[in-house]
């Protein structure tokens, strides 16, 4: 059985999908970006700022699905540019203190022109 996740503590779905999907033990999150929730809006500038509001959008998808960042056992990050590894990791590592799997790759674009997105796989059981 599948169980849609919905926060708004989180940015609503901006295209024909879900924030995350509960499957058995697994919560599936959709990729985040650095979208305010309470405005609909991109306002954090720089790799550090926007990587600070993805944070914040997955810690709200956990919650929501009962868990929190000790649980996620991989992510994907995507870049807008490479050259910004050093500075999403220096945040990143602040809340995937339990270093998870994880995939980071450089794309050309990413949505409304941010600089990152990630996308969660956590454990629930």
């Amino acid at each position: 059985m599948l169980k849609k996740i919905s926060t708004d503590k989180a940015p609503a779905a901006i295209g024909p999908y879900s924030q995350g999907i509960i499957a058995g033990d697994m919560l599936f999150a959709s990729g985040q970006i650095p979208i305010n929730p309470a405005t609909g809006n991109i306002e954090a500038e720089g790799i550090e700022a926007q990587t600070e509001q993805v944070m914040k959008n997955i810690g709200a998808l956990l919650e929501a699905a009962g868990a929190d960042y000790t649980k996620v056992v991989k992510t994907t990050c995507f870049l807008a540019d490479m050259a910004d590894f050093a500075a999403f990791n220096g945040v990143y590592e602040k809340y995937f203190t339990e270093k998870p799997a994880r995939s980071c790759v450089a794309v050309k674009q990413l949505p409304k022109d941010v600089l990152c997105e990630v996308e969660v796989i956590a454990y629930l059981g």
